[in-house]
């Protein structure tokens, strides 16, 4: 029976049928997991670091002869970064599995990083902050087609990753370093002090690296001596290591940011 216009029922869209309906409508909420952001940043850059310690000594240990080896056939002791992470197994997929782990959160913190610069930057400037962004997202799309595009089966597109990521990660460090030391609108509060301060050293550090590290890539291109790459794959790694330093202080910028995870559930 359909209730009349003028019936008290006309307004009620739903009655129950009998009394074990009453109540049993399903909600829509949902369950938040907070995970405090400066503790998810330093698990991010754990993730890669432990990966990369793994890789360098397994391949001294168990691949030796085949990852120091170059092509001038001449004593080193130390293999370099693509040999090491990209050349042997199980180091290429213990490689591969921590970087796409950590590859989200990473993406995650440019993002933030826009929203932070927003903040703490002269509006006249937020341009280049765009563009410092832009780089670090680069840098992380670089750093997985290097991963995933090993030297020893895809050394072309592995080579042009390579370069594009210490490129673009150079000028990320050097720009974001610049701007939240010169280009502030309000001052740092001793937390983000401290961060600036760990980012110039680790920037001096890396900067420094760098170039020793090419002049002994060309050393050795030219002159083939013993042990001069093992000198270029220890200030690479010191590069690498600062890179991952250096990204490690969002945990400072970002200290007060908690990340809620959460999934819809129903309740009745």
């Amino acid at each position: 029976m359909v209730p009349s216009r003028g019936s008290p029922f006309s307004k009620i869209g739903y009655l129950p049928l009998n009394e074990k309906d009453v109540g049993r409508q399903k909600q829509r909420s949902i369950i938040f997991c907070m995970v405090p952001f400066e503790s998810l940043a330093k698990i991010t850059v754990a993730l890669p670091l432990l990966a990369f310690i793994f890789c360098i000594v397994w391949s001294v240990l168990f691949h030796f002869e085949t990852t120091v080896s170059t092509h001038c056939k001449v004593s080193n002791w130390l293999p370099s970064i693509s040999a090491a992470i990209g050349n042997e197994s199980p180091q290429k997929y213990v490689w591969m599995f921590f970087i796409a782990l950590h590859a989200p959160t990473r993406f995650l913190v440019v993002w933030m990083y826009v929203e932070y610069f927003w903040k703490v930057l002269h509006g006249d400037i937020l341009w280049l902050a765009g563009l410092t962004c832009l780089l670090n997202f680069i840098e992380n799309v670089a750093l997985l087609g290097l991963t995933f595009f090993t030297s020893a089966e895809h050394y072309p597109i592995h080579e042009k990753c390579f370069i594009t990521f210490i490129a673009t990660s150079e000028l990320y460090m050097i720009l974001s370093s610049y701007l939240l030391s010169r280009r502030r609108s309000r001052p740092t509060n001793n937390i983000e002090g401290r961060s600036l301060s760990l980012k110039v050293k680790l920037l001096i550090v890396n900067v420094t690296s760098f170039m020793i590290a090419g002049y002994f890539f060309v050393r050795h291109n030219n002159y083939c001596e013993p042990y001069v790459y093992t000198l270029f794959a220890l200030f690479e790694y010191i590069v690498v290591v600062t890179n991952m330093g250096y990204h490690m202080t969002a945990s400072y910028d970002l200290f007060d940011r908690v990340l809620h995870v959460g999934c819809p559930s129903y309740v009745t």
